[in-house]
C-alpha cells in the first residue's frame, strides 16, 4: 500500500497528519521529523531546500504516492524546488490561511503568527496582495515558541509568557481573528484561545490540507475506497524521538514506535541565531 508521505521540521507536522488520518482513515501515512535540524525559521533558505529534497527522496523511497510539506517555512523555501525536481508526484505545501482570516475577521483586523521565512516569503506576500485588501494585518514570527513546543512544553508557564508577549500588541490593537501560520502552534492553540478569548477566532490551516490532499488524490484516481482497517502508520526522526512520541500519543491516543533516520547534509550556518529574542515585531 502507498501511503501520504507528510514532512516537518519537527512534531508540528503532526497536526496535519490528523487531519490527514481523520479525513482519509482507510490511507496508509508515512512522517518524518527533522528534529535533528529543528527549527527551520532562522535557518537559510538554501538550506532548508536542501533538508527539503532529501526528506522527500526518503519519503519516495517508502512508496509516497502524494508527499504534504506539513511546514510552511519549507513550503515558502523549497516547495517550488520539489515539484520541478519530481513533476509527476503530486506535492501539496501549507500557506498561512490569509484568505479565511480575511472572510472571517468582522472588524479588518488579523493577527498572522508565522515564522520569519514564511512572513518574509513570496508565497506570503502573493496572498497578502490577493485577499487581504482593506484588512489590517499584524505579523509576529514568534521566535522561541517552536523550541519550547519541540520540548513538550505545550502548557508550561514559559510558553504562556512567551505566547503573552506575542498576542497582547495585536489584541491591544483590536483583532477578531489569529492565523497559525506554522503547523506547530495548533499544539499550544488551547493555551491560545485562553489567552485571547471566545471573542477572537483562531484559524488552523490543517482541515483545509487535508481536503485539499484528497482533491487530488481523487483527480488521480489514487484514493483508497476500502473504508476497513487496512491502514498503516510510519514515524521516522532525524534526531531526538521523546517529545515525537509524547506528541504522537497526544493526537493519536496509540502508541506507535519511531525509526531514526540519519540524513547527510550538515549545514555550516548557525542555526539558533537570535532564537532567544522575546521582542513582538509587527511587519
Amino acid at each position: 500500500m502507498q501511503p501520504i508521505g507528510v514532512f516537518d521540521s519537527g512534531v508540528g507536522g503532526l497536526t496535519v497528519l490528523k487531519a490527514i488520518a481523520e479525513r482519509l482513515p482507510e490511507e496508509a501515512l508515512c512522517y518524518f521529523a527533522d528534529t535533528a535540524r529543528v527549527p527551520y525559521g532562522p535557518q537559510p533558505a538554501a538550506n532548508i531546500v536542501q533538508y527539503s529534497l532529501e526528506i522527500a527522496d526518503f519519503l519516495i523511497g517508502q512508496g509516497a504516492k502524494l508527499i504534504v510539506v506539513a511546514c510552511n517555512t519549507a513550503t515558502a523555501a523549497a516547495l517550488h524546488v520539489l515539484r520541478a525536481e519530481w513533476p509527476l508526484l503530486p506535492f501539496v505545501g501549507m500557506e498561512p490561511a490569509v484568505k479565511p482570516a480575511a472572510q472571517a475577521t468582522r472588524n479588518g483586523k488579523v493577527g498572522v503568527l508565522a515564522t520569519f521565512t514564511t512572513i518574509n516569503s513570496d508565497r506570503y506576500a502573493s496572498l497578502m496582495r490577493r485577499f487581504a485588501h482593506g484588512v489590517q494585518v499584524w505579523e509576529n514570527p514568534c521566535i522561541g515558541l517552536v523550541q519550547l513546543i519541540e520540548q513538550g512544553l505545550w502548557a508550561d508557564p514559559e510558553t504562556e509568557a512567551l505566547l503573552r508577549d506575542i498576542l497582547s500588541p495585536m489584541m491591544e490593537k483590536g483583532i477578531d481573528t489569529i492565523v497559525l501560520g506554522c503547523t506547530h502552534y495548533p499544539l499550544v492553540e488551547p493555551l491560545i484561545r485562553q489567552i485571547v478569548g471566545p471573542g477572537i477566532a483562531v484559524i488552523n490551516p490543517a482541515p483545509a490540507v487535508a481536503r485539499r490532499v484528497e482533491d487530488l488524490l481523487l483527480a488521480n484516481d489514487a484514493r483508497l475506497s476500502n473504508h476497513g482497517s487496512n491502514f498503516a502508520y510510519s514515524f521516522f526522526a532525524s534526531g531526538p524521538q521523546e517529545v515525537m512520541g509524547l506528541t504522537i500519543d497526544h493526537l493519536f491516543g496509540k502508541y506507535y514506535p519511531v525509526t531514526q533516520v540519519n540524513l547527510p547534509f550538515n549545514p555550516d550556518a548557525d542555526s539558533s541565531q537570535s532564537i532567544d529574542s522575546r521582542s513582538p515585531k509587527t511587519i
